[in-house]
Order: structure tokens, then C-alpha cells, then sequence
């Protein structure tokens, strides 16, 4: 997790933005929006459009990444994402480009409430085939834009162990260690790199009428194992609907058990950083910590 520091943005920065670059939209009422995202500040724009804004260096090249790959991505994935409709320049106020988006209806998964744990586990795995089908050549490989997401799970080791360590009182330490263990005992990918989102859990998830809606926030968007993107069956699904997810996904065991570890990897370095920073991020990683450790007993 960077320890970057982050920018002040505010209500009046991104009005006199929208104004001066964007003056056909100048009139638009813009207001805050409340998010457990800590890399964008993000503004509704009238009622169609978002405006995101990274809050500090290390986000900054999030913004080419998605100006340049959801609008080849989205036409071929089978539930909303965010398009985005303009990128903003720099200015003596605000020192990176930044980026207008389409508006997507819905509540953020960490509030709004599923009908239907199955329909929200078979529309990530239809999300999640349909980004592994897609030709990924040219496409990012993991590294500092992503946050390593899809790298091999050995390069997390020192960090994993840093967060067991200064969680030992928090959690039960042994098991988590045991669990990492095989984890990193599991063959590594052989194939090719597909496209993963790289960030799935309920923060990145909307939901609208009781259905899974949306996924948003494409910033660790990149090409590396398939195995990154399955931690959503520990940092969203449950138990049943899991069992549900893996049944649509055509996995092997190697990369089930790597989904496992980057599940537990995502969790324990996020709980370590975010406990007294992020509440909602706090929650959502000690929710998948327990997730994993809860199914250390079958082995």
C-alpha cells in the first residue's frame, strides 16, 4: 500500500475544472460521492456522468490505462462497466489528467442488498469468462499501475508474512501462515496472461433492484493469471453461492487454490494497512481474511 500523499480535491476545484475544459457541461449540478476507494475522488455530474480524479501519484496512470482499454473491453462484457466520455488535462490547480464517465445506476455492494446470491455468483463468473475470452495482446502485464494484481503469488510472500505478523494478535496466525503455505505450494500459471479487473470485492461491485448490476473501478486492470480475479468467491460470495461460482468457471484445482491465495494475500495486507485508516475497506478485508481461514479445516 503507498504511503504517497494524497491531494486536496474539492467541490470548488472540480466545478472550475468541468468549467474551463468541459464548458458544454459547465451548468451540470456536481456533488460528492461517498466511496471506501482511496486512489480516485469521484463527483456526480448531473444525473448521466461521474467525474474521477486520483488522489495521489500512484494513481495517475490509471487514468491512460482506462481511457485507452474499457471502451475495447466493454462492448464485450455482459454487465455494465464504467465508459468513459472524456479525459481531462492538468492544470496550475490540479496536476494529473483525469477522466468523465458514464453514470451507472446502483448501490455499492458493501450497502445495497442481493435478491439472489446465485445470480450475483453467476453474473461475475459470465463477467469473469467474458474478460478471459478477450484477445489480450497489448495488454498491461502486472506491475506498479496494478498493484501487482496477477503476478505470481510468491512475489506477495514478504508482504503476506509482514501482515500476518503485525495482525498475530487479530487473527490466529498459525492458521493463516498454514494457509499461505499452500497457497505458494500450488503450480503456477503456465499459460498466457487474460484479462483480469484485478480488484473484485463488494467495493468494486453494484448493485440495482436486488441484482448485481455493475462492476466499477477498473484501476488494477491488467494481463496476468486468472487466478487474481477469483478471490471475489472469498471477498463477496458466500459458502453456497461459491460452489455455485466455480461450477460456471472452467478452472483447474491449481488455479481455484491460487484464487484461494490471492483471496487471503488481497485480505491480510489490506487489513493490516486499513484497519485504522478505512473503515469500509477494513471490513471488507477482514471479511475474506475469515472467509479463507473459515475453510482451512477441509484440508
Amino acid at each position: 500500500m503507498s504511503q504517497s500523499k494524497e491531494i486536496a480535491i474539492d467541490l470548488k476545484s472540480v466545478q472550475h475544472l468541468i468549467s474551463s475544459q468541459f464548458p458544454q457541461w459547465a451548468e451540470l449540478p456536481i456533488r460528492p460521492v461517498d466511496s471506501a476507494g482511496t486512489d480516485n475522488a469521484i463527483y456526480r455530474l448531473g444525473d448521466d456522468m461521474a467525474v474521477r480524479l486520483p488522489r495521489a501519484e500512484w494513481a495517475i496512470g490509471q487514468v491512460e490505462k482506462e481511457q485507452r482499454w474499457l471502451p475495447k473491453l466493454a462492448p464485450m462484457i455482459p454487465i455494465s462497466l464504467p465508459v468513459p466520455l472524456a479525459k481531462g488535462v492538468p492544470t496550475e490547480n490540479y496536476p494529473w489528467f483525469w477522466s468523465v464517465y458514464s453514470w451507472l445506476e446502483g448501490e455499492n455492494a458493501t450497502v445495497g442488498q442481493l435478491d439472489s446470491y446465485k445470480q450475483a455468483a453467476i453474473a461475475i463468473a459470465q463477467f469473469i469468462n467474458a474478460m478471459q475470452a478477450i484477445d489480450a495482446t497489448g495488454g498491461p502485464a502486472p506491475g506498479a499501475h496494478n498493484s501487482g494484481r496477477g503476478e505470481p503469488l510468491a512475489m506477495r510472500d514478504g508482504a503476506v508474512r509482514d501482515a500476518i505478523t503485525s495482525l498475530n494478535r487479530i487473527i490466529d496466525p498459525d492458521v493463516a501462515l498454514a494457509q499461505w503455505n499452500l497457497a505458494l505450494q500450488t503450480q503456477e500459471w503456465q499459460g498466457q496472461g487474460v484479462w483480469i479487473h484485478g480488484d473484485l470485492h463488494p467495493g468494486n461491485l453494484l448493485i440495482e433492484q436486488g441484482q448485481l448490476s455493475a462492476v466499477i473501478d477498473f484501476g488494477t486492470l491488467g494481463v496476468g493469471d486468472p487466478a487474481c480475479d477469483l478471490m471475489v468467491a472469498w471477498t463477496f460470495l458466500t459458502k453456497g453461492s461459491r460452489e455455485e461460482f466455480r461450477s460456471l468457471l472452467t478452472v483447474d484445482e491449481a488455479t481455484w487454490e491460487r484464487g484461494r491465495g490471492w483471496a487471503l494475500s488481497f485480505g491480510l495486507v489490506a487489513y493490516a494497512y486499513y484497519i485504522d485508516k478505512n473503515p469500509g475497506l477494513a471490513a471488507i478485508s477482514r471479511r475474506t481474511i475469515d472467509e479463507v481461514l473459515n475453510e482451512y479445516v477441509k484440508f
